[in-house]
């Protein structure tokens, strides 16, 4: 057992909060042009990113069907990690070099919170207690 094992519910939640607010800022620059971004509603693949993005970050915080958002928002990671930054950008499928890192840590963090579930501090749990 880790030194850490008894704070392992609410590490978790930090790390879903941090994740899926970081993951709807990079939705917010697409849709909004918000934090440094730029609004591009008017590319059809762009638009959808940033919706799923956008909401299914804010889903995935507050963890309201948080492991559905997680799912398709790790299907979105890997298509952008392959459209994006293995072919798109012409480089290799090193991710460091072809500036894929983030992507590959979002699929495969949101694939992770996707098959555990939002936990207990999570909308989610709240609204199975009150049922």
């Amino acid at each position: 057992m880790g030194f850490l094992n008894r704070y392992s519910e609410p590490i978790f939640l930090v790390l879903r909060v941090v994740a899926g607010l970081v993951f709807a800022i990079h939705g917010a620059q697409k849709l909004f042009g918000a934090f440094g971004g730029q609004a591009m509603t008017g590319v059809p693949l762009m638009l959808a990113a940033g919706l799923i993005e956008f909401v299914g970050g804010l889903l995935i915080a507050l963890g309201l069907f948080g492991d559905f958002a997680a799912f398709i928002a790790s299907g979105e990671m890997a298509y952008a990690y392959w459209k994006v930054h293995a072919f798109g950008e012409g480089g290799p499928l090193n991710p460091v070099v072809n500036h894929g890192e983030a992507a590959v840590l979002y699929c495969f963090l949101f694939l992770y919170i996707a098959a555990r579930g939002t936990g207990p501090y999570s909308l989610d749990r709240g609204f199975r207690r009150k049922a």
